[in-house]
């Protein structure tokens, strides 16, 4: 890469957004930085944090002053940004600060219509309690499948565990979900698939080692820019670095990339086969580790597109996650249709570029770490594109070493840690368990102190996100609460629920949202309960290298907002009055050890609460903790194949993350010391040259360097072939361009918070549609002109620009979601990933007119 460290900067997108913010560089990376309102005397208290928005992680320092947070600062204790902030952290004290912050609680006049703005009422608490516990009561009395939870990658893992044990055990329901289904679901299905086990292996200290790093689908810049800061300080420092980055269109993170791939929509499945097809034909692979440590699969081919209602209960669909065993001569065999030529001709990709990624995943010497997000997971086959990356890593044996490894980014800065650990899926138990597993429920019954066969009534997963919002809209849903997220403006297809143009929606859903500033999703509310937002209560968030780190309460709420966790329980308490368990009060059994019933409060203040549940649900992946559950877990009544090996998930106590400024599971107890781990599944001590980087290994004895896959079945991951398949939609006459969605650097999702921030909107006031120079020629349309987007599904109007931050190629357009006046996903389809039911953002055909 022959660029110099100045012209590489003015390149980035932390560059273009703090330029556009008024600021400078040093603001987002000096540590000892603090916002417009610094403290300039007095006495102050800090408190230590994790940042409110992507799946980073990145630790901070929070001051506060006469009761008020006054600056943000990056941790350098905090092993995941070592004290650096992105523009967003650097402003993120504002976020508690916007003048429109929800204060009391709301409920809706019934002569007003949803959708609009205006129509709440203020109400008071209890007011507000025992209507949404009356209807709650009412519905799962009624048809407990007429209700459903939408919860969200950023609620804090203590309170995700209470939701998730209120819903499934409390409720015996698992209609509850969280939004990191719309972001991360592939991801978690693929690892699941290959591993047993969810999250990656690896660590961002991968990043600092690497000698390749290859980006699928992922905007690193934008997206998750502290991070991209480690890719190219690496790049910086050492000239024979390489990056590779593919994707359907140039973004801010091809500028440091070697050499920018852009393939047609669709076609990484085939890229990801052809790579492993020349390491095959050519026996570039590590036959070693092939022959000691992998399995070989394949699975059910041509599933079609999950869109109709009734795919998932269809044959095809009850038949999509079906695998079955093969011979790697199998494997091989199905790859050979994978040529350079082949791929070439179907993805657009020139033979040589394809080829000189092959090499170098071929190559021994080099140590190559694969990154992905939504590119990849939001797609018609999210699943089998994250399956295609791992077998690439499997079969070259770059994976679970420093440096080398596939490395999935988390979009949330909790969905590793509260939606995919705790159990918020549809489908889920906390700690990887399964609901659809009679063994699982029964290591869950002990924990929870539950009769066996108590959980047995929610076996069956319940609604994915995308079926909890379409039977919505027609009438079969009659409560909704939703906390954490903004549906109304985060889901695709909205159109199916929001109506078209002036024709509102019409759905008869009670709904409640728990939420910190007015939303569109607030507007189709019936109670609108105020949150206490961040550090106005201590938490947990567990980001994409399986850290976990609390951030502490530093601040009161504003107004009568209160800890989203104090609502919850104050709803159970209601809904649950006169239920019993095994002849014991129900509430009591499943939350009397924090809460006091008679009092209607906590029992302790907020760290004491957080400390006893955290106790218990680490007792899932430390069952020493319990001798009901240690039982199960080591099939003492041999119901069971075999042991749970919950080990691999091991958590220390509440104070070790206090004290560490967060930890990496699995934590490890030796000699009275929790100890985390970097790479699972890495072996024995550590490779020569890393020992300054921390611990490595996690495993059973074996050589140094070696690898360990103590979770998988028979010790092996499996190798799953996944064909290509197009996409769900292809361009024709009428819709004859690709349109993708994503996020730019400055906003978060809807933009809830970061638009309530005035740099950060300054920055980026407005959604554009970046469109290539030969097609806004061929449209007749130039820089600046509204324009309607247009799909089978909706439409939108936006202005286009040819001067932003991705560069489409012909026939591709993109814009972001983050504009609440620019509703893009109106029109956005909602085909979802067929075995993850993740939603494909990226691949809606449309059609472009000038207003």
């Amino acid at each position: 890469m022959e660029i110099s460290r100045r012209e590489f900067v003015k390149a980035t997108a932390v560059a273009l957004a703090t330029a556009a913010a008024g600021g400078s560089l040093s603001m987002l990376v000096a540590c000892s930085g603090q916002s417009e309102s610094a403290v300039s005397g007095g006495d102050t208290q800090k408190y230590s944090a994790v940042c409110r928005f992507c799946g980073c992680g990145c630790g901070v320092i929070c001051e506060v002053k006469d009761g008020r947070l006054v600056s943000v600062t990056g941790d350098p204790d905090n092993q995941s940004n070592k004290g650096l902030n992105c523009v967003k952290g650097y402003y993120l004290a504002k976020v508690l600060y916007g003048e429109d912050r929800l204060t009391t609680p709301l409920i809706r006049d019934d002569s007003s219509t949803k959708g609009t703005e205006g129509g709440l009422r203020e109400a008071s608490w209890d007011e507000a309690l025992d209507l949404v516990a009356s209807k709650l009561k009412e519905t799962w009395k009624a048809d407990k499948s007429r209700l459903a939870f939408w919860g969200s990658g950023q609620q804090p893992i203590t309170e995700g565990y209470i939701t998730a044990k209120l819903w499934k055990a409390g409720l015996l329901s698992n209609n509850i979900d969280p939004n990191a289904r719309l972001c991360m679901a592939s991801a978690v299905v693929g690892f699941m698939n290959v591993f047993q086990t969810d999250e990656p292996a690896g660590c961002y200290t991968d990043l600092d080692y690497a000698d390749v790093f290859v980006t699928w689908g992922a905007n690193m810049a934008e997206a998750h820019p502290v991070l991209y800061s480690r890719l190219t300080a690496r790049k910086l420092n050492d000239p024979n670095v390489k990056h590779y980055d593919l994707g359907t269109l140039r973004t801010r993170t091809s500028a440091s990339a070697d050499k920018t791939l852009v393939f047609h929509p669709g076609t990484d499945l085939a890229i990801a086969n052809c790579i492993a097809n020349y390491l095959v034909e050519n026996e570039l692979y590590d036959a070693d580790f092939v022959e000691d440590h992998l399995q070989f699969k394949a699975g059910t081919e041509n599933i079609g597109n999950a869109y109709d209602d009734g795919y998932d209960a269809s044959d095809v669909g009850q038949s999509v996650d079906k695998v079955w065993n093969i011979e790697f001569a199998e494997y091989a065999e199905m790859l050979k249709p994978y040529t350079f030529e082949y791929t070439s001709e179907l993805s657009g990709v020139a033979v040589e570029d394809l080829k000189e990624l092959a090499d170098v995943f071929a190559d021994p010497d080099k140590k190559v770490m694969s990154l992905w997000t939504m590119g990849v997971n939001q797609h018609n086959r999210g699943t089998w594109m994250n399956h295609n990356i791992y077998n690439i890593h499997l079969l070259s044996g770059k994976i679970a070493q420093p440096g080398s490894g596939p490395f999935s980014l988390t979009g949330q800065p909790t969905a590793c840690g509260t939606a995919r650990e705790v159990g918020t899926f549809s489908h889920r138990l906390p700690a990887d368990l399964l609901v659809a597993n009679p063994q699982h429920r029964r290591y869950s019954e002990a924990i929870w102190n539950l009769p066996e066969g108590y959980l047995d009534e929610i076996q069956k997963p319940g609604f994915h996100t995308v079926k909890i919002f379409r039977e919505m809209s027609k009438g079969n849903m009659d409560f909704l609460w939703s906390a954490h997220n903004n549906w109304a403006q985060s889901m695709p297809n909205l159109t199916r629920f929001l109506g078209r143009g002036d024709q509102k929606g019409v759905f008869d859903t009670f709904v409640v949202v728990n939420e910190v500033y007015p939303t569109l999703s607030t507007q189709y509310a019936d109670v609108v309960l105020p949150a206490a937002l961040w550090v106005e209560r201590e938490g947990q968030f567990g980001n994409a290298e399986r850290r976990t780190a609390v951030f502490e309460k530093a601040v009161d709420p504003p107004g009568d907002a209160k800890w989203d966790l104090w609502i919850i329980l104050q709803v159970a308490s209601r809904v649950l009055e006169g239920e019993q368990i095994d002849g014991q009060d129900a509430f009591d059994t499943l939350f009397g050890f924090i809460w006091d019933k008679s009092a209607g409060d906590f029992k302790g203040d907020s760290r004491q609460t957080n400390i006893d549940i955290w106790e218990e649900y680490r007792t899932f992946s430390n069952p020493d903790l319990n001798e009901k559950a240690k039982a199960i877990n080591d099939n003492a009544s041999g119901e069971f194949e075999g042991k749970l090996k919950m080990e691999a998930k091991q958590l220390a106590p509440y104070e070790e993350y206090l004290a560490n400024h967060g930890l990496t599971w699995p934590v490890r107890e030796v000699d009275g010391t929790w100890l985390p781990t970097m790479w699972r599944f890495a072996n024995g001590s550590q490779e020569e040259g890393f020992d300054e980087v921390g611990i490595a290994q996690y495993g059973e004895e074996g050589l140094a360097g070696g690898v360990s896959f103590y979770k998988t079945a028979k010790g092996k991951p499996s190798v799953v072939f996944r064909p290509y398949e197009p996409p769900a939609e292809e361009p024709d006459d009428e819709y004859p361009f690709w349109f993708c969605t994503g996020r730019l650097l400055e906003h978060w999702h809807t933009g809830t918070m970061t638009r309530r921030i005035p740099e950060l909107d300054r920055a980026l006031p407005e959604a554009q549609l970046n469109v290539h120079p030969d097609d806004c020629t061929k449209l007749g349309v130039t820089d600046g002109d509204l324009v309607r987007v247009k799909s089978r599904h909706g439409e939108f109007e936006i202005h286009v620009s040819t001067a932003g931050r991705t560069e489409p190629a012909p026939g591709v357009v993109f814009a972001p979601f983050f504009a609440q006046e620019t509703l893009v996903n109106l029109a956005v389809h909602d085909y979802y990933c067929p075995l993850s039911k993740e939603p494909d953002y990226k691949k809606t055909c449309v059609s472009i007119e000038k207003v």
